[in-house]
């Protein structure tokens, strides 16, 4: 099975007019990969419904040993896993791609007969030698190593980037959201898969490098290599990272709004000490941000981490990756420093119970943007940035399909929502915050993401939820029902239609909606000087516009809403590249 490219940062860098194709066309001096074992569909597909088997234990603990060879583009891994059993359960069910050959398995420190195990597509299945009672505790050892399978355009394909610095150094990340951890670790390929604690030890050749997630614990010397121990807790099963290279640090800390002092960390290529200086810089500002618009940070007892990649960006756990080339933006700060950070809120402290929910990830992470242009410059940064998302939707399919879904069933531009996770969950953001005001949108963004209104570090731990929970917080925070708005912006493809007819001195406003449902969404509206809100109960308004007076129709960009000249300006887009194609074609 053949993937699409990658929509994840395709979508991100349209966004604020940055190179959408910045990581493809600029791998560093990455060379054209070799043909590679192709990747079983089991693999390739990163969540779904749980397996019964999978959601009988609780995943306590992975200490992951990993050792990167460079030159031959290799691991050798051992992945020590612990489980506490929450029903009865005889089997192990695990996923690790059938590429990594597994070389032996132990359980409870015993060898497993090979008769006891088996991984022909990717999902390996344990057979314990008896019945695991709820509460009891199993930990099993997997040897295995190989070639993991390679990115070729990371991070809109998932893999191991084997790259070279400038200087011809070995330059080696991971990205493996959509495709997963199974990619090169024994994990649980879902949202709901995380382990309570990770300790991470990978070991690179000297002088290089390896940058983790969470907190460094300690460095060995072995000869000729070094091994570097992150220990890492509750990190997302796709935000677990691998980083190698010949990096230089930057460090310093932050004193936060909440007492607490949380270390900043930015490992960087040789030579590119003044640029990575200057985003250093940036960091304690975007802090400040999140921590006064959103709530602590929620991994102030680790660090926020930056590592500069050979791909684009992700947002792995405490170490996000760094790709963009110290880009600059019209906005005043780097945008995918900050979304990707955005997700250390919004993706690693809540986390979506299934990828048919990635749009709070998504949505969230990309309304951080506008929201943080709104913060440092006031409102023309704000709604630039909203106007330029506006020409993103397609509206063809729901954002929310209501079903468990594969991430590949999510970020599909043809068949499911594709990028609208990103900016009709970001517009949508913007129209709810204007309709139940900020007060009502930051406590029930808090209670998203920390699951209290009063977070303080220590009081919270990273948690799941879903899009009806978000549902019901922002009904429970406004004390009233607003279910009929999220089943429009989210539950249907189209856009809400705002219907205009003028009869003398009369205004009628009326909402058409899919379905026909429910939709009493206020619209403002400007007749001279004056602003009226009309309450558009049962979806319909009036109001008197005398003739010969100024009228505006949501004066303050407030309402998300179809508008006949977005689609038509997107057909002559597409029309004017088919014309640039023609004689390109013909040179």
């Amino acid at each position: 099975m053949t993937l699409r490219p990658r929509l994840l940062t395709l979508a991100l860098a349209t966004l604020l007019g940055t190179s959408a194709t910045w990581a493809a066309d600029k791998p560093a001096t990455q060379a054209a990969a070799p043909a590679q074992p192709p990747l079983s569909e089991q693999t390739i597909r990163s969540g779904g419904v749980m397996p019964a088997e999978q959601a009988r234990v609780h995943f306590d603990h992975a200490e992951l040993r990993i050792a990167i060879d460079p030159t031959q583009e290799r691991i050798d891994a051992t992945a020590t896993l612990s489980f506490t059993a929450r029903a009865a359960t005889d089997v192990l069910l695990l996923d690790l791609d059938h590429n990594l050959p597994i070389s032996g398995i132990r359980l409870n420190g015993k060898p497993l007969p090979v008769t006891a195990w088996s991984n022909p597509d990717g999902r390996l299945r344990i057979q314990l030698p008896a019945m695991l009672a709820v509460g009891g505790k199993v930990q099993v050892e997997v040897r295995y190593g190989g070639k993991p399978h390679t990115a070729h355009r990371a991070p809109w394909d998932g893999g191991f980037v084997w790259s070279k610095t400038p200087d011809g150094q070995p330059w080696v990340a991971s990205a493996v959201e959509g495709e997963g951890c199974d990619l090169f670790w024994p994990c649980i390929d879902q949202p709901q898969g995380k382990p309570d604690l990770v300790d991470l030890y990978v070991t690179v050749p000297k002088p290089l490098a390896a940058p983790g997630n969470g907190v460094l614990i300690d460095i060995k010397d072995e000869g000729d290599k070094r091994t570097y121990h992150w220990r890492a807790k509750h990190p997302t099963t796709y935000a677990i990272s691998i980083n190698v290279g010949p990096f230089e640090l930057l460090q310093a800390n932050y004193s936060s709004r909440y007492g607490n002092t949380i270390p900043m960390q930015f490992w960087y290529l040789h030579g590119n000490e003044q640029q990575a200086k200057a985003l250093f810089e940036e960091f304690p500002r975007m802090l400040d941000f999140f921590e006064q618009e959103i709530g602590p940070y929620p991994f102030g007892d680790e660090k926020m981490g930056v590592v500069e990649t050979p791909h684009l960006g992700m947002e792995h756990q405490t170490i996000n990756a760094y790709g963009n080339g110290y880009a600059k933006g019209p906005y005043g700060f780097d945008w995918l420093l900050q979304h990707e950070f955005s997700h250390e809120w919004f993706g690693n402290q809540v986390t979506n119970a299934d990828w048919d929910d990635m749009w709070i990830h998504e949505g969230f992470g990309t309304y951080m943007q506008p929201l943080y242009g709104q913060y440092l410059y006031g409102d023309m940064p704000y709604f630039s940035m909203l106007h330029d998302e506006r020409t993103k939707l397609k509206n063809a399919y729901p954002v929310v399909a209501g079903r468990s879904q594969f991430e590949h069933e999510v970020y599909d531009a043809e068949h499911g929502p594709g990028n609208d996770i990103y900016y009709k969950g970001s517009l949508m953001l913007h129209t709810l915050r204007e309709l139940i005001g900020d007060k009502a949108f930051f406590e029930s963004t808090r209670r998203l993401v920390y699951g209290r209104p009063d977070p303080k570090p220590g009081n919270f731990t990273p948690r799941y939820a879903n899009t009806r929970d978000y549902i019901d917080i922002v009904n429970q925070v406004t004390g009233r029902d607003l279910h009929w708005f999220f089943d429009v912006y989210l539950y249907e493809a189209a856009l809400p239609k705002l219907d205009m007819q003028r009869q003398g001195d009369t205004l009628t406003l009326r909402w058409q909606v899919p379905h026909d449902k429910p939709f009493p969404l206020p619209v403002e509206v400007q007749v001279g000087d004056t602003v009226r809100t009309l309450p558009m109960e049962h979806g319909e308004g009036r109001i008197d516009v005398p003739a010969g007076t100024l009228v505006i129709v949501d004066p303050r960009s407030k309402l998300l809403r179809e508008l006949p000249h977005v689609p038509e300006y997107l057909r002559w887009l597409q029309q004017k590249a088919a014309k640039s194609a023609k004689p390109a074609a013909a040179k």
